[in-house]
């Protein structure tokens, strides 16, 4: 049986510099980047992936690209497949299943507003759609409204509802839930992977894994070794690059311009997002240079260097197909 453990990158998808077109050469690059730096797993299609702005076509060759490429090299892809719609996600849960992703990413019905118990019979249509494990999203931030710890509790007891993102950023939450019922729980917060740790997290969904998955599938080892100084350690090599991106601007904003910073990304993201500020952007370089990235010295310069080293790294790739 498929355990969930250690740290899951939450992909970025890679857009043209027009943002019009997902490069997929370029995301199968980053799946590679991620496979060495010994991550447990990749989340394409996910908030971090701006799956909103996904046509249906793009969501599923971003997902192909991520079984094709992520599961031979070793990588559990857990694919985003939610929707506020119950019949969508359905359709999207089966769409993962028949794409040969490892389970769907579910996250509570945005906008609805629903009961819990309009919560529990969502995900347990779902669940009930296709033999697919799922790990539900708790992030009450986006959607509006938390799955309680009761209804996680429900829900477990369904068998293919296994792990879940606790996005709530509450300790009172993830503790409550563990001491309720024994499904996975991995933090959905950088900042706080170590601290729900503390109360039964076995890993994370990570962003800032995009930039440095090397640091945060150690920081995960160390957890699962019950290191505390090592996990003190690695937590504040993380801290400051963990808070910053995610604080700055809305994710992925900070987080793509980091990358095209590092020569790594366009930047590009689609409307209602726009690009970072010039603000946000020096800020931005001047954490990765604290952060002791490499390449990172190189940043905060001009642009025309930035896009040499993107250029240069595009190149660099095997030919491919973009959409």
């Amino acid at each position: 049986m498929l355990t969930f453990a250690g740290a899951y990158t939450a992909l970025i998808t890679p857009f043209s510099r027009d943002g019009a077109t997902v490069d997929l050469p370029r995301l199968a690059e980053h799946i590679h980047f991620q496979a060495k730096g010994g991550v447990r797993g990749i989340v394409p299609c996910g908030t971090t992936g701006e799956a909103p702005t996904l046509e249906e076509h793009e969501h599923i060759a971003v997902i192909e690209c991520a079984v094709t490429t992520g599961r031979p090299l070793g990588l559990q892809v857990i694919a985003g497949a939610g929707s506020n719609s119950t019949s969508h996600a359905i359709h999207l849960h089966k769409l993962a299943a028949s794409l040969g992703a490892n389970a769907s990413l579910q996250v509570t019905p945005y906008y609805n507003k629903p009961s819990q118990e309009g919560i529990y019979h969502h995900f347990m249509a779902i669940a009930d759609s296709a033999e697919l494990p799922i790990v539900l999203y708790n992030i009450p931030g986006r959607a509006a409204v938390a799955i309680a710890p009761e209804t996680i509790e429900r829900l477990s007891k369904h068998p293919n509802i296994v792990a879940l993102k606790e996005a709530t950023g509450s300790m009172d939450s993830a503790s409550e839930i563990r001491r309720r019922c024994s499904i996975v729980i991995l933090s959905g917060d950088d900042s706080l992977t170590a601290s729900f740790a503390a109360v039964g997290a076995v890993g994370v969904v990570s962003v800032v894994s995009n930039i440095v998955p090397d640091r945060v599938a150690q920081l995960c080892r160390n957890i699962a070794s019950n290191d505390l100084a090592e996990v003190r350690n690695s937590h504040e090599k993380l801290f400051g690059l963990s808070r910053g991106l995610l604080s700055l601007d809305v994710n992925p904003v900070p987080l793509k311009c980091a990358m095209e910073l590092l020569g790594r990304d366009t930047g590009s993201v689609r409307l209602p997002l726009v690009r970072a500020s010039e603000a946000v952007r020096s800020t931005v370089a001047a954490l990765l240079r604290d952060a002791q990235i490499e390449d990172a010295l190189e940043v905060g310069g001009t642009g025309n260097s930035t896009t040499a080293r993107l250029e240069k790294s595009h190149k660099s790739q095997n030919a491919g197909a973009s959409l």
